[in-house]
């Protein structure tokens, strides 16, 4: 798979890594009851396997939080490199610091009694990135300041726990204010950057070229409609698009099938084609999302292709045309 340095932070990463939200979650129905507080739901075998499948086939990124299955996402991550220690070997795993499932504390003593939980769940020692995870609504300066999340996360720095501090927050408008300041290594950034959405353009992209911050993409399959193309009866979990925007889609899946491009892939290797992308993390549920994810990332797209698609690229508002 092809690799991209992560910003100034320095670190290779593969452009597809493996998302891990709903991972280990059987059926597309038990994810929302995940996110609310069941995480019973993510088998913790099922989702080693996912982890298995994405690293046999060429993946090296993992991104998780604690918040993820209330701290099981973590777990079963950490199972699946101590089944596999030869993956395991090869595998970069970014977390999160700062929400947890009960929820918010971005003081110093909270966030590193969370990375050493986080070490403990996912048996590492040292992180190529840790993340500020989603401070909406919180004044900047309880996120920045030397005894905040910021000030623990740089210790940890000089400590050699972590090599690079990012913000990942699941609002475009906070990402954006957090990667201006240019304090920030690498960015997790949802709902900002697809086929579907360049919202990115306004204030993220410009703003990580300035700072040479790594962006990574989450959200970049629109909770699946750019994995599979418009579908009868599908719930995009907790989107809803219009018939403007399907038809688009449509016209995009015409053109991979023109070329025999996956549309998945074409979807995922276009958010990398900017030069501050490093990669996406398409979420994955099962073995089987996580082996397709990742070799999307590895299909050989002729240039021919991108050109054809540009005039097809368009950005649609969310709550109008999405």
């Amino acid at each position: 798979m092809q690799k991209k340095k992560l910003g100034r932070s320095g670190v290779e990463v593969g452009i597809v890594g493996l998302g891990a939200a709903f991972i280990g979650v059987s059926r597309v129905d038990l994810a929302p009851k995940v996110y609310s507080g069941q995480p019973q739901h993510m088998d913790l075998e099922l989702g080693a396997r996912a982890v298995h499948a994405a690293l046999e086939a060429g993946g090296t990124l993992v991104d998780t939080a604690p918040l993820y299955g209330d701290f099981r996402s973590e777990e079963l991550i950490g199972r699946a490199l101590r089944q596999r220690p030869d993956l395991a070997a090869g595998c970069i795993v970014t977390t999160k610091v700062g929400r947890i499932y009960a929820g918010y504390d971005f003081s110093s003593d909270a966030v590193l009694r969370s990375v050493e939980e986080s070490q403990r769940r996912l048996g590492l020692e040292r992180f190529a990135v840790l993340y500020i995870h989603d401070p909406m609504g919180w004044p900047m300066e309880q996120i920045l300041g030397k005894d905040r999340a910021l000030g623990a996360l740089r210790r940890l720095q000089d400590q050699g726990i972590v090599k690079a501090v990012g913000i990942a927050a699941n609002e475009p408008a906070t990402n954006a204010l957090y990667i201006e300041t240019g304090e920030f290594d690498a960015a997790v950034v949802p709902e900002a950057w697809s086929l579907l959405n360049q919202k990115g353009l306004e204030r993220i992209l410009p703003a990580a070229e300035r700072h040479n911050v790594g962006l990574v993409i989450a959200t970049p399959l629109e909770r699946g409609l750019l994995a599979t193309g418009p579908q009868p009866g599908i719930d995009y979990l907790a989107r809803r698009f219009s018939p403007r925007v399907l038809e688009r889609v449509a016209r995009i899946q015409a053109l991979c099938r023109e070329y025999q491009v996956p549309l998945a892939a074409a979807a995922l290797q276009w958010c990398t084609r900017h030069p501050q992308v490093a990669a996406t993390v398409p979420g994955a549920r099962t073995p089987e999302e996580a082996r397709e994810n990742t070799l999307a990332g590895q299909v050989v797209i002729p240039e021919g292709f991108w050109q054809d698609l540009e005039p097809l690229v368009q950005h649609w508002e969310s709550g109008v045309d999405r």
